[in-house]
């Protein structure tokens, strides 16, 4: 894997390349990873995986039309190889009138944000596989816990940069550490699984293994014996872990693409108010050591951070350059791309701001009710909003979390779901979308 310094050389010595090659404009992407993963079960190592691997990408631009080519062989003869093969393919494809590079106005010009990606450590697979025997160990020691699926701890850097023909050339590095356990509890017919995760940037910001291992012991205990609950709408409350993907679906409604495809539930309600007045939903890609965090976007163009939902209205789109182009609008610093193809567009860092109530506040005054720790499925519907999944939990009555709950479903209205949505207060920054404890109104909740 190249260093950043090597990574930024390299690709600007493909564009110059490109531009010899005949080329009106071109990017270049490069992306090298390396990882070390560690797997124990029955407290003995069950796995140790060590990979590396760099891959670079090209487009190359005739005019309005394009091509992308790319290789994970970085020698002259290769990328040379490359780009004869990106012109020819450019000069067969068809026009594309949106595609092309983002302003020249405005890319980063300045240095950038130190984001603290990078912790430049590199812990050794003995280290991890202690670790990752400690974090089993812990789940292991938890009452009632019958059988594990195994533990494990991860640790990889990424080192990605970027060139355009158009003046800009830039990189970083990032780090990345994660540790779970996945246990069983109860025996026979009656057995539950559930676990627990931590991922972050910086390795001393990892849980501590006992941290992590006993609440996937505590979790999955908790859930044996789950009982049956009657059919109706009844209001829902969502797990911080879960409570997450609701906004994963907005985010994706509010991608240019998904607007100017007219493939989004929110096409046309840009100046409605789509959840209630005291909701803030912010895009932070500066947060020190956030897991989404970095200095630029696919595209050369600086990331800021930005409300996303400001008093429950819809601030606008994530637009890359050629969605913002189709929609006749300028691109927000949100592109994201991989080796090959066009960029489109996401959020990074995202948070919905903590509402006033405790959790226990929130679920104070529910007669029945349920609240969710796991979903399963994907039946979520982006053009209509219509939302319908398998889910599992715990039974909430009078006021109180009672016994756990599996197999039921639950549905809604995407809009329904936003506009009734009310946070707690128990927000905490440990994901790439972060949220507190979430109570939504009036679901259908289908059960036994």
């Amino acid at each position: 894997m190249l260093t950043t310094d090597q990574a930024t050389a390299r690709a600007a010595a493909l564009i110059d390349a490109a531009l010899k090659a005949g080329a009106d404009a071109a990017d270049v992407l490069y992306v090298g990873d390396a990882s070390t993963g560690v797997q124990v079960r029955l407290g003995a190592l069950e796995d140790v995986q060590r990979s590396e691997g760099e891959e670079i990408g090209l487009r190359f631009f005739v005019g309005r039309r394009s091509a992308s080519t790319s290789s994970s062989d970085l020698s002259d003869d290769a990328l040379a190889a490359m780009v004869e093969r990106a012109s020819a393919m450019a000069r067969e494809a068809p026009e594309d009138v949106h595609a092309g590079l983002a302003p020249a106005e405005l890319l980063l010009r300045e240095a950038g944000p130190d984001v603290a990606g990078d912790d430049r450590q590199d812990p050794a697979p003995a280290e991890l596989k202690q670790l990752a025997l400690a974090i089993e160990d812990a789940a292991r020691s938890v009452e009632g816990v019958t059988n594990s699926e195994g533990a494990g701890i991860s640790a990889g850097r990424s080192v990605v940069a970027l060139a355009t023909s158009h003046g800009f050339c830039r990189g970083y590095a990032t780090s990345g550490y994660s540790g779970s356990a996945s246990v069983i509890a109860g025996t026979g017919g009656a057995m539950q699984r559930d676990y627990a995760s931590h991922s972050v940037r910086w390795f001393e910001d990892l849980d501590d293994a006992d941290a992590i291992g006993r609440l996937a012991g505590e979790r999955a205990v908790a859930r044996v014996g789950p009982g049956k609950l009657s059919s109706g709408s009844m209001p829902v409350i969502f797990d911080p872990r879960v409570g997450g993907s609701l906004i994963s679906h907005l985010l994706g409604a509010i991608t240019g693409s998904a607007i100017a495809r007219k493939t989004s539930f929110l096409l046309g309600r840009e100046d409605e108010p789509i959840f209630a007045p005291y909701i803030t939903i912010t895009d932070d890609p500066h947060r020190p050591r956030g897991l989404r965090s970095k200095p630029f976007d696919g595209e050369g163009l600086p990331t800021r951070p930005r409300k996303l939902v400001a008093d429950g209205r819809l601030t606008g789109w994530l637009l890359d350059s050629a969605s913002a182009r189709q929609l006749g609008l300028q691109p927000t610093g949100h592109a994201t791309r991989g080796i090959g193809g066009a960029p489109g567009a996401s959020a990074t860092n995202v948070h919905l701001e903590p509402g006033r109530l405790s959790q226990s506040e929130l679920i104070g005054d529910i007669k029945r009710g349920v609240y969710v720790t796991e979903l399963i499925g994907q039946g979520v519907n982006p053009v209509t909003g219509d939302y319908s999944r398998g889910a599992s939990g715990f039974i909430i009555e009078d006021g109180e979390i009672a016994g756990p709950v599996a197999e039921i479903t639950i549905a809604g209205n995407l809009l329904d779901i936003f506009r009734t949505l009310t946070p707690a207060s128990d927000l905490e920054f440990r994901r790439a979308i972060n949220v507190p404890t979430l109570r939504i109104e009036g679901m259908t909740v289908a059960g036994a």
